[in-house]
């Protein structure tokens, strides 16, 4: 009963405008206009939870008066954003089906329609729908989002990018992200079917659209390490670290196989540089194994122990856990201890979110160039380590006797 009563305060509202306004409409008439007995018969019927038969009342009330529109409407968007699709299109369906209503009010029926069926995932009929009203120049700047929204889940990367380019030049916001990101996807797939110059062509396309985008970079550099440039591979990648550092994790791994391609042996200048800029866990143990090489276990941890004192990195206490479970001359106490702390945070860091949507906080285990949840392109970053407060160091206390 309480669902019901929260469902019928938007239709309460909407009705109460309706008859407000035949109230205004009609000042001379002797008397107040009464209003329809069906109007109360629909919202008993709500009330004792029968929402079909309601359903029927007010759209026979809609039939006979046109300016009943707007509490069918409301009803049902109600219904469909209870999850109720079915009574929804019902309700919307005999709204477009009438002869008698003004191009307005159709057109706001038509997109109701649209999103019933797009919540029912009958993305083919509201793709009808949202283009006749794009067609009708009515609604048409939410039916644009809806249509790209619909291409998106369809993969439909060249519609996307048709579709953002009329919303651009109809709104004038900027969609240069999202227009760099589908040219990216087209890149992709390109890639996959083996056109590399396809490919090459959508990269240079979504940097002109967007020049900090990241991901054109890493598939550039990609494209260019496999034809065994290893040097311009190296300039790409680092081009990319630059443009988001933050994205550092998920460029590391081939700009690693870019340095090695290079022969590029002393990893500790380009890798120090860059831990200066984003210090995230995977760089930190990519450095520690660079020094480890180079000048020994000893600085290795050394520096993972400077790392630990400023950040909440449970990648790098692992690492310096391992190094001081290697030390020689363990007793079987000390030995037992490493392995329980060891466990400890092994088993923290498989609970812990690799990659999380700085726009709505979706969590994930690898990398979503589109949120999944809020479908925003390039907001799911790497999760780096947290920066530990300053400790505060005390006075002495006075001396004891």
């Amino acid at each position: 009963m309480i669902e019901w009563l929260f469902l019928l305060l938007p239709v309460a509202a909407a009705s109460g405008w309706w008859l407000a306004r035949r109230g205004v409409d009609r000042p001379r008439r002797s008397g107040c206009a009464a209003p329809d007995p069906a109007y109360f018969r629909g919202l008993n019927y709500l009330l004792d939870e029968q929402p079909d038969k309601a359903i029927d009342v007010f759209i026979q009330l809609a039939e006979v008066d046109r300016e009943t529109v707007e509490t069918p409407l409301a009803l049902g968007s109600l219904f469909r954003r209870r999850g109720e699709v079915e009574r929804a299109i019902r309700i919307h369906q005999s709204l477009v089906a009438r002869t008698d209503l003004d191009r307005e009010q159709r057109a706001h029926a038509l997109y109701e329609l649209g999103q019933d069926y797009m919540r029912a995932g009958l993305l083919d009929r509201a793709e009808r729908l949202f283009g006749e009203l794009v067609e009708l120049r009515l609604h048409r700047r939410r039916a644009l989002e809806a249509l790209r929204d619909i291409y998106q889940q369809e993969k439909d990367w060249s519609r996307c990018l048709e579709v953002a380019e009329e919303l651009r030049s109809l709104t004038g916001v900027a969609l240069d992200n999202e227009i760099a990101h589908y040219h990216c996807e087209l890149a992709e797939e390109a890639l996959r079917t083996g056109d590399a110059a396809g490919a090459g062509a959508h990269l240079q396309a979504a940097e002109a659209a967007d020049d900090r985008c990241v991901r054109a970079t890493m598939l550039l550099a990609r494209i260019v390490l496999a034809r065994g440039e290893a040097d311009a591979a190296v300039g790409l990648y680092e081009r990319a670290a630059g443009q988001g550092p933050e994205f550092l994790p998920e460029i590391l791994p081939d700009l690693l196989t870019a340095y090695q391609a290079a022969g590029r042996d002393d990893l500790r200048g380009p890798l120090g540089r860059l831990y200066e800029i984003q210090p995230s866990p995977s760089l930190v143990l990519a450095l520690a194994d660079a020094i480890e090489r180079h000048e020994g276990e000893d600085a290795a941890v050394a520096f993972l122990t400077r790392h630990l004192s400023g950040h909440a990195d449970l990648d790098c206490l692992e690492r310096l856990i391992e190094f001081g479970q290697r030390r020689p001359g363990q007793d079987a106490g000390a030995r037992a201890a490493y392995q329980a702390v060891l466990g400890v945070v092994r088993h923290l860091r498989e609970r812990q979110s690799e990659y999380q949507c700085e726009h709505c906080g979706f969590s994930a285990r690898h990398l979503h160039w589109q949120c999944p949840s809020c479908k925003q392109w390039g907001r799911i970053k790497p999760v780096s380590a947290h920066p530990l407060p300053r400790a505060t160091v005390c006075p002495p206390g006075p001396k004891m006797a």
